[in-house]
């Protein structure tokens, strides 16, 4: 048994998924890229701004969960070029200041909307 989580406050699915789905007490988040939910426009900035959209997203559907970025065990980044991953970690570091969680950094060739970054979460509450 599995229970849909959606957030008004991070963007629609642009394809057929859920934001997050809650499975017992573990939480599965999609993975979220720099699209701004009130405009629906993508974010095209600096990769840090891009990464602080990404990572505002991700907190609103914890948020919609009932939990924060405490609750989260493993993040999945993917960057479409490895060389903006110190200005990723940077943005990315400010929300898991105590006890970070696992994770992995993967370049691969594209991304949806060819976004330059997308961030996924699993938690647990």
């Amino acid at each position: 048994m599995h229970k849909i989580i959606n957030s008004s406050g991070a963007p629609s699915p642009i394809g057929p998924y859920s934001q997050a789905t809650m499975a017992g007490n573990t939480l599965y988040v999609s993975g979220q890229i720099p699209l701004d939910p009130t405009t629906g426009n993508l974010v095209e900035g600096t990769i840090e701004e891009e990464t602080e959209m990404v990572m505002k997203n991700l907190s609103a559907i914890l948020t919609e969960a009932g939990t924060d970025f405490t609750s989260v065990v493993k993040c999945s980044i993917f960057v479409k070029d490895m060389s903006d991953f110190g200005k990723i970690n940077e943005a990315y570091g400010k929300y898991f200041q105590e006890n970070p969680p696992a994770r992995e950094t993967v370049e691969v060739s594209r991304l949806p909307k060819d976004v330059r970054v997308e961030i996924s979460c699993i938690a647990v509450l």
